[in-house]
């Protein structure tokens, strides 16, 4: 699944993984219980790690209630209101809604190392709360029917074949808000329906029991009819609104988003990774709609009413049931094939979607086609399916969804329009999709045996992604923006206390949501997803790609169609290159954080030290004690002539390295390891006057470094700015969002003094005027991709800090727009236009982009426009946006568009903590039926202030607060804060002394 997208491309977050999602309407105040979370369970033993190997050298409370034979209705589980959300009103002794667990403490943890029994991963099956192992599904034969579009309700039917390895009573399987529940077993031809169901609403199950004992057998039938919820919560079997273009009247099309723990919320099945089946399906839909899943429709069979068909489909392979989907509706595609055969035929590939938009999902069909038989090669193992489909849906929680052959997405990781959408959402949709494809291998074909090693799909699906569109666009200088963008957010969020290592235990299915909060809804997966990639992306350096790449081919051929684990992968990898990749890797998986390598000099050698980096800089001394094992990256021409046995990699606290040119070194060459160095302050200067020796990884690397440590103390703030104001002659774009990025960072912090305000914009503006003058607003036909985002990066900039020809130019741009000649503003700068048009405007200014979002079509349309109105200056403007982010016009999985855009606004941050602080029932009301949208509103709206004040008032006000399910996010936010907070006070006079001795300010 693809949670966060590169920031070039506007990042949308993360995860998507949350089994604590409420039921909940804008227009309704009711928020329907769900189960409290499980405790944790902390299992306490230490991992003994050996020594490591120098690369190339060479719950359970149960709330439970009784549903008899002949099953109650629907409507005891759900009350339907007039927007048809469903409402629980099982009795339970649970009263207390479902959303995570419970965070009340703000003294954040230590950092948790291997053996820690908060984080140890070594969990085994009875640590772990999952359903009995007596029962095994092996298929699953679905009906859904009775599908009502307008009460948003319908039955289905299923009967899964298992395997009864011991005499039992009783059948546990997982269920979620469905309602008319009947179970009957057949063993040998002989059935008996369940004498009782009872059903535990807090641990998501219900137990099947019978009369007469079970036996031990092969196969038996186990046969569950139910009723459930079209619900608009974007997760199970759900409704996304949408209009057709040209048109006013709202409809629905229907899909499903099953992962993690939400195929139980669409039909009774045995919800777990490693317990994979084969299905069947059939779902009986209007004549006029098209049905998908994960295989290709093998019969349509009209029914006997005439208006309804049933649609059937192929037998699926082995699969977890978080991979399968389906959808329907009045749907439209565009079609190729791939180039390569498989078993003698080429593979079709679609893009679906709803009526008017198909021509939009050509670009995405195009590099799908290619990416599918480039996997096929790079794994040496064919695409296993006889199709790949890929739908956009109009309301999804995240980027998109890697169902096997069914994969969904977000309208604009999906769809674009030449010449109409923002060039910066073809990055976007290109490597998405790549993401997606490359779950088809890593997560499909060979999954996790569980969700704690989750990174082995999302990590490696995120590396490999980038490698295939390095290799259909190597213009676009993929592993540069890696290096800019994933790496250093997965820097920022494993630099704080509340981080967490890239595998956690998990012990039930509930707890998902825990670790796919902020390194994925965030937490896990960013990590899972940024951390997970990166440390791939270092191995991969270390052992040589080829060599890799056949460890990992030989890693999925052994587990086709089954569950792995990480040491089955490092078994793999250590297999291909001859080398302990367990111990190379183990604590960069296991561990929470990353080093900070700390540099001192001599004539002709170095010492290097590792230490925890924290952005906080306050590292204890029980927080550093990992040592983990660290590429050096040191080049030839580095060392001298005399240099001997050169150490490539640390492997203890501290090391010398003789035999160094230091006149000129640099170390992690490619910005290859997942760590930063901390050089003297020297050679930061003689490495900001060496700039044209250095690759644009290491000249970001050197930026993002260098930002870093004067955040934590560790470095120089006034270094920092030195260092900028060196590189005004620089050219590459992602170079220039790194710098625009570290400058960012610095005005957030110390902005709040006007005259320290007033000095850093004198020094943007001249240090961005030359590169924007230069570039100017005219598009050359043979601009490249990376040209056309530094263009619009360098007019925005410009214009923040004061460029009187560029805000004079965007003004004239914009009121030609708006005054009928929309051709003025290329599709690349509306974005920039559209803000300066805000933010140099007003009421007037503000009212015509607001129409533009409502009349908006093209996918990024929407996106774009709600960016633009963050930069609104007045209060009365501001205000006005927070309630609209509130209202009905902007969709709850877009919020986070608002809220993120204001809280880069200087002149907005104070109101939006205001109107946080008064207004939170109604944000909690808003985004708690999906706790994603929740994380994510309060991790990208809160964590950009540097005020004490603010910071203590934050603490006191979510300390009491019950904050199961955006807990991790609250930490993150405070941590955030806290570290800007110091930076604040440590360095405001160095700032400001820097800017007098530097002439911005007298």
């Amino acid at each position: 699944m693809q949670r966060s997208f590169p920031r070039i491309t506007q990042s949308l977050t993360t995860s998507r993984f949350n089994c604590s999602k409420i039921p909940i309407s804008r227009r309704s105040s009711a928020i329907p219980l769900l189960p409290a979370r499980t405790t944790a369970l902390r299992k306490r033993y230490i991992t003994a790690l050996g020594t490591f190997l120098v690369p190339r050298s060479s719950f359970t409370t149960t709330t439970s209630t009784s549903i008899t034979p002949t099953s109650t209705s629907i409507s005891t589980v759900f009350a339907t209101n007039n927007t048809s959300r469903p409402v629980n009103t099982v009795r339970s002794r649970n009263t207390r809604p479902f959303l995570g667990s419970k965070f009340r403490s703000y003294s954040t943890p230590s950092t948790q190392f291997v053996g820690n029994p908060e984080y140890t991963s070594n969990m085994t099956r009875d640590d772990r709360d999952v359903l009995p192992e007596e029962v095994k599904p092996i298929h699953y034969d679905l009906s859904i029917f009775n599908l009502d579009n307008k009460a948003f309700t319908y039955s289905g039917t299923v009967t899964v074949d298992v395997k009864v390895t011991q005499e039992i009573s009783a059948i546990s399987i997982n269920v979620k808000e469905l309602g008319d529940l009947k179970a009957t077993i057949t063993v040998d031809g002989a059935s008996q329906e369940a004498a009782s169901i009872d059903v535990d609403n807090k641990r998501e199950r219900a137990t099947l029991n019978f009369s007469s004992p079970l036996q031990a057998t092969e196969k038996a039938q186990l046969k569950l009819d139910f009723t459930g919820v079209l619900n608009n919560k974007m997760a199970g079997f759900y409704r996304s609104e949408y209009k057709v273009p040209g048109t006013t009247e709202a409809t629905h099309m229907f899909s499903t988003q099953f992962e993690s723990c939400d195929a139980r919320q669409a039909f009774p099945c045995f919800d777990e990774p490693n317990l994979k089946a084969t299905f069947d399906f059939s779902i009986t839909i209007p004549n006029s709609w098209t049905a998908l899943s994960n295989m290709p429709a093998i019969s349509e069979t009209p029914e006997a009413s005439g208006d309804l068909k049933v649609v059937r489909f192929e037998t699926s392979p082995k699969m977890s049931t978080y991979l399968y989907a389906w959808a329907c509706g009045e749907f439209e595609y565009v079609e190729t094939k791939t180039e390569r055969k498989y078993n003698g035929v080429q593979i079709p590939v679609r893009v679906y979607t709803t009526t008017g938009l198909k021509e939009q999902g050509q670009f995405a069909l195009d590099n799908a086609a290619k990416i599918v038989d480039y996997f096929s090669e790079v794994f040496d193992i064919d695409y296993p399916l006889p199709k790949v489909d890929m739908l956009a849906v109009h309301e999804f929680s995240h980027g998109a969804m890697e169902n096997w052959g069914l994969i969904t997405y977000r309208t604009t990781a999906v769809l674009y329009e030449e010449g109409k959408s923002d060039p910066r959402y073809k990055n976007r949709v290109a490597y998405v999709v790549a993401h997606e494809l490359a779950h088809q291998w890593f997560g499909n074909l060979v999954t996790m045996d569980w969700w704690n090693e989750l990174w082995l799909n999302e990590g490696f699906a995120t590396w490999v992604g980038w490698l295939a569109i390095d290799n259909f666009y190597p213009d676009w200088d993929v592993w540069g923006q890696f290096v800019a963008e994933s790496m250093q957010t997965g820097f920022q969020l494993d630099s704080l206390r509340s981080s967490h290592p890239i595998e956690v235990p998990v012990r039930d299915a509930l707890e998902v949501d825990q670790i796919f909060d902020h390194i994925r809804q965030v937490f896990v997966v960013f990590f899972c997803y940024l951390k997970g990639s990166s440390v791939i992306r270092m191995l991969s350096s270390a052992l040589g790609q080829q060599t890799f790449l056949k460890g990992v081919s030989n890693y999925l051929k052994k587990h086709t169609y089954a569950n792995a684990t990480t040491d089955a992968l490092w078994s793999a990898l250590s297999e291909a290159s001859g080398q302990d990749v367990n111990k190379i890797m183990n604590l960069w998986i296991k561990t929470t954080g990353f080093p900070v390598l700390d540099v001192k000099e001599t004539a002709d050698s170095l010492t290097v030290r590792q230490k925890r980096f924290l952005s906080t800089g306050d590292v204890k001394p029980e927080e550093d004690e990992t040592v983990w094992w660290v590429p050096l990256g040191l080049t030839s021409e580095t060392l001298t002539s005399d240099a001997k046995d050169t150490v490539t990699a640390l492997t203890e606290k501290e090391t010398s390295i003789s035999g160094v040119n230091t006149e000129y070194y640099k170390l992690n060459i490619g910005q290859n390891g997942f760590y930063r160095v901390n050089y003297p302050v020297e050679r930061f200067a003689k490495l900001g006057l060496s700039l044209d020796k250095l690759s644009v990884a290491d000249r970001i690397g050197l930026v993002a470094d260098a930002q870093a440590l004067a955040l934590s103390g560790d470095g120089s703030t006034s270094s920092l700015l030195s260092l900028l104001e060196g590189m005004k002659e620089e050219s590459n774009f992602l170079v220039w969002q790194t710098i625009a990025t570290a400058l960012s960072a610095v005005q957030g912090a110390f902005g709040s003094n006007p005259e320290i305000k007033a000095g850093l914009k004198k020094f943007a503006l001249e240090l961005y005027s030359p590169a924007a003058e230069k570039l100017g607003w005219t598009f050359a036909e043979g601009d490249d991709f990376l040209t056309t985002q530094l263009r619009g990066l360098l007019i925005g900039a410009a214009a923040s800090a004061g460029h009187e020809s560029i805000i004079a130019e965007a003004k004239r741009q914009f009121e030609a727009y708006f005054s009928g000649d929309e051709s003025v503003i290329n599709a690349a700068l509306k974005l920039r236009v559209f803000r300066i048009g805000i933010s140099e405007g007003g009421k007037e200014e503000y009212e015509k982009v607001w129409a533009e979002y409502l009349k908006a079509t093209s996918p990024d349309g929407k996106e774009i426009t709600l960016q633009a109105l963050g930069k609104a200056k007045s209060a009365d403007l501001i205000n006005d946006y927070l309630e609209k982010m509130i209202g009905d016009k902007i969709p709850t999985q877009n919020t986070h568009y608002v809220s993120s855009s204001l809280a880069l606004n200087g002149d907005a941050k104070p109101l939006v903590w205001k109107f946080v602080k008064e207004r939170w029932d109604d944000i909690f009301k808003l985004l708690s039926g999906n706790m994603v949208l929740l994380d994510r509103f309060v991790r990208v709206t809160l964590n950009k202030f540097a005020d004490e004040t603010i910071l203590e008032e934050m603490k006191a006000f979510f300390e009491p607060k019950d904050q199961r399910g955006y807990d991790r996010a609250v930490r993150v936010a405070i941590d955030s804060v806290s570290g800007n907070v110091s930076w604040k006070k440590r360095d405001e006079k160095v700032v400001e002394e820097w800017l007098k001795e530097k002439g911005y300010l007298a």
